[in-house]
């Protein structure tokens, strides 16, 4: 059994030397609960309940989890058996960390986590106390023995770089989950306006669904397939599986406290109101009532969830929210069940004069009209979320449109990771979901546990706050959100793009003498990019145009550009990746557009993902029949909304060698289904060798460091999770070379951590936009290269996708890339990476 022991707001957890766990006794039931409480306290006396039951594995036999308090014990005394107190927040922070992943502590702080009767799980931080205020021993010590533990003492065969040792890495998902909370901090700044806080708690949801149906959803099916690999930093799938829970219940609870903050306070105050049915009058509930029986009602399918022949228990949609309705034939008699499911084409929330109502309220009230002679007793919201990756056989598949499409039509049947519930919903309906659930998938050898289960206090899937975003006014009314949100307060102010081709005829006339670098959204993505396909689209001396889209998003200029310029005779061919996670169906879309139009359309190569954002324009130039290149090469989608919302680069560029390369990859791409195998005199291309180039990048760095030519080595992305290039950097940190990253995501490398890399620093930066961009800088002894492009140092960006990265040579351009690099290292509200995988910063 596990004891999970709390008093004054603390746990208690046992210490030997830098690990952490709870206190634990062999046996079961509660004389082995009491046995527990004597050896660690000096007494069995304490309030004590059985908080659940870890199932048993072929690893760990089944264990109990005990809560006691009320212990008697004078907790400022010293604690015996290196027993101390700790914050359940500053636990959270640690789940997973070297200090804090002993399996059975993982398991039962799981269980801890979910249930109601640890309250203190979900609670707001403690306060901690100003200078003039007592504090016990027990807390002091407890405070300063987790600022010891903040950077761990790993073991010396752990500091050598060229040895794997799982301690020298942080677990990519609980690194996943700690982005979300940074993206959470926003919504929760006083200083981020209105609007965009609403946004920030949508997006935090939309990232926990794809996290599910992604994350969660593949190591589900590593734990059903008896698959025991451990993740790189040495966790099995089960124990990360722990974590996980561990972290997102408490990170679920403070989104809400988030939300009801907001909605108590700013919203209000903007008369911006979210509100129940039994909150409204009676001419608000009129107007909702019609509007209901109109336009909602007819569009609502009741499924009764019963054993009866011809009642199969009704399919959950996938992320759709629904309505478990409890009823009754006649009062008094027994309780029977049905679904409602409420249709995805109506907006979620619904508006009414002075007030902001939830579909689910509506529908709510209007159950009795789906049920006629019959008792509505109640009706709670709940909502699944499937599993969602593909499984596409690529080498056997003689259609590579077919087979993605085949795949996403089976997306919404995946088995359920999650179900999300109304906190009010009863204990015996949340058993009955979970158990039909489970049946439901148990053919595809998946499981529903209690830790999938999560409850909301308030309203289901805050996703639905982007609505609210973008129809709230500057009054609170539903108008939009542009100019006038913006000079109210409630929303960013408007940005002004500039026009990096203002003035000049032609982009390739300007290209002619010399390069250009963009940055989205700062410079117009329509006056440089769009600008650059419209031109060669109408330019009768253009012959081709060649580019890469993978999530275009919808209907677009750009695709209307490609149908003129293959109109007008031109060689246009376009690689779309239908692979696109997510965003397959809208490329299958574009895909038979194109084709449609006459445009040779390639839609994938097998096992790999073509990621790079590659354009090239071949123009007649002159006589002789001499042609030139134009190129644009990027980090971001060819899409004009999300190059509106994220921040991105690009190089567009005439260089004859830079041509050359992108055209070689080109006809690789159109001409072979085989990885590309040329070799690239410029660019840096994987699978190809992109990582063995960056691997010599990085030695170069060590080898100028250790020769004292001051080696060092800048860098911001999106993710860092390659261990090949982690132990690189340890190894340059170690030779001396000085390494700052900017990691926006996931980033395994442990900094700080002295011997191995305490001349590492990464920090973090989040706002207004995504931050998109990849740059790459190295130092070489004063002789400066830098390099954008669309990779990050992952192994699915290095190993797995076709993706291109360029140098850029341009004395302006390079300037500017250092700018950017400095100005985000110094800014001050960057979260800076501590070497226990936690983030912090220090604002003014």
């Amino acid at each position: 059994m596990a004891l999970v022991a709390l008093a004054h707001g603390r746990i208690a957890l046992c210490r030997a030397g830098t690990i952490l766990r709870l206190p634990a006794e062999d046996g079961g039931g509660e004389e082995a609960c009491r046995q527990a409480l004597r050896r660690c306290f000096g007494h069995a006396e304490g309030e004590i309940r059985l908080l659940g039951v870890v199932p048993a594995t072929d690893a760990r036999p089944a264990v109990e989890v005990w809560l006691a308090r009320r212990l008697r014990r004078d907790l400022t005394a010293a604690p015996p058996g290196e027993l101390q107190w700790f914050a359940p927040d500053d636990v959270v922070a640690r789940v997973g960390s070297p200090v804090l992943r002993e399996p059975t502590t993982l398991a039962a702080l799981a269980v801890a986590a979910r249930s109601e009767l640890v309250p203190e799980w979900s609670a707001a931080p403690l306060q901690r106390r100003g200078r003039g205020d007592s504090a016990s021993d027990g807390e002091d010590g407890s405070r300063v023995t987790l600022s010891e533990l903040r950077v761990p003492a790993l073991p010396a065969r752990a500091l050598e770089a060229d040895r794997p040792a799982p301690e020298q890495l942080i677990n990519a998902h609980l690194s996943s989950l700690e982005f979300n909370a940074r993206v959470l901090a926003l919504a929760e700044e006083s200083g981020t306006p209105l609007l965009a806080r609403l946004r920030f708690l949508s997006i935090v949801s939309t990232n926990l669904d794809q996290f599910f149906m992604v994350e969660v959803g593949a190591l589900k099916h590593r734990v059903a397939a008896g698959i025991g690999e451990r993740s790189p930093d040495g966790l099995t799938p089960p124990e990360e599986l722990d974590a996980i829970a561990i972290r997102l219940h408490a990170l679920v609870a403070r989104q809400y406290r988030c939300f009801h903050d907001l909605a108590r306070g700013e919203l209000s105050a903007h008369g911006i109101r979210v509100r129940d049915w039994d909150e409204l009058g009676p001419d608000e509930r009129g107007a909702l009532d019609r509007r209901f029986a109109e336009e909602i009602a007819p569009l609502l399918t009741p499924k009764a969830l019963t054993r009866a022949p011809g009642h199969p228990f009704p399919h959950c949609g996938d992320r759709r929210l629904s309505l478990a309705v409890v009823l009754r034939d006649e009062p008094g008699g027994p309780q029977h069940f049905a679904v409602v499911e409420l249709p995805a084409s109506v907006p979620r929330l619904q508006c009414s004069p002075g007030a902001i109502v939830p579909l689910e309220a509506l529908v709510r009230a209007g159950l009795a009209a789906l049920f006629p002679g019959r008792e509505v007793v109640a009706a709670h919201a709940f909502r699944v979320t499937r599993a969602g990756d593909i499984q596409l056989d690529e080498l056997a598949t003689a259609s590579f449109l077919q087979a993605v499409s085949e795949q996403v039509q089976r997306r919404p049947w995946g088995p359920v990771v999650r179900l999300e519930v109304e906190q009010t919903m009863p204990p015996a309906l949340r058993e009955l979901l979970q158990r039909e659930l489970r049946f439901e998938e148990s053919g595809m050898q998946s499981a529903l546990g209690p830790s999938d289960v999560y409850e909301a206090p308030g309203l289901l899937d805050l996703s639905a706050l982007s609505e609210l975003a973008t129809r709230a006014g500057p009054a609170g009314g539903t108008g939009g959100t542009g100019g006038g949100a913006a000079r109210s307060g409630l929303d960013y102010a408007e940005l002004t793009a500039r026009d990096p081709f203002a003035g000049a005829r032609s982009v390739s006339g300007v290209l002619d003498h010399g390069d250009v670098l963009v940055h989205h959204p700062y410079d117009s993505f329509e006056a440089s990019f769009e600008r650059f396909i419209a031109e060669a689209a109408e330019d009768p001396d253009v012959a081709a145009i060649k580019l890469t889209l993978y999530r275009p998003g919808g209907p677009s200029r750009i695709g209307e550009l490609l149908r003129r310029a293959a109109a007008a005779g031109k060689d246009v061919s376009v690689f779309v990746e239908l692979k696109a996670r997510f965003d397959e169906q809208l490329n299958i879309g574009w895909a038979q557009s194109l084709e449609a139009a006459g445009i040779h359309v390639v839609t994938g190569l097998a096992t790999l993902k073509t990621h790079a954002k590659i354009a090239l324009v071949i123009r007649r130039a002159g006589g002789g029949g001499r042609t030139r290149r134009y190129a644009h090469i990027g980090s971001g989608n060819y899409n004009a909304e999300t190059a509106r919302a994220y921040s991105d680069l690009g190089l567009l560029t005439a260089d004859a060698a830079i041509g050359d390369d992108l055209h070689r990859l080109f006809n690789e791409l159109t001409g072979s289904s085989r990885p590309p195998q040329a070799q690239f005199r410029r660019l840096l291309v994987a699978p190809t060798d992109m990582l063995d180039r960056f691997l010599a990048l990085i030695a170069r760095e060590a080898d100028h460091a250790h020769a004292g030519r001051g080696g060092r080595i800048r860098a911001k992305l999106n993710g860092l999770a390659d261990v090949t290039v982690i132990r690189a950097l340890y190894r340059a940190a170690q030779a001396g070379a000085i390494v700052d990253l900017i990691v926006r995501g996931i980033c395994m490398l442990r900094p700080g951590v002295p011997g191995l890399s305490e001349r590492i620093r990464v920090v973090s930066v989040l706002g207004r936009f995504l931050e998109h961009g990849r740059i790459y800088h190295f130092a070489n002894g004063g002789e400066p290269e830098y390099y954008i492009g669309s990779a990050d140092w992952r192994p699915r960006n290095l190993r797995r996708r076709v993706e291109v990265i360029t140098p850029v040579r341009d004395p302006s351009a390079m300037a500017r890339l250092d700018r950017l690099l400095e100005d985000e290292l110094a800014d001050p509200a960057a979260w800076t990476l501590a070497s226990d995988g936690s983030y912090s910063r220090q604002l003014p």
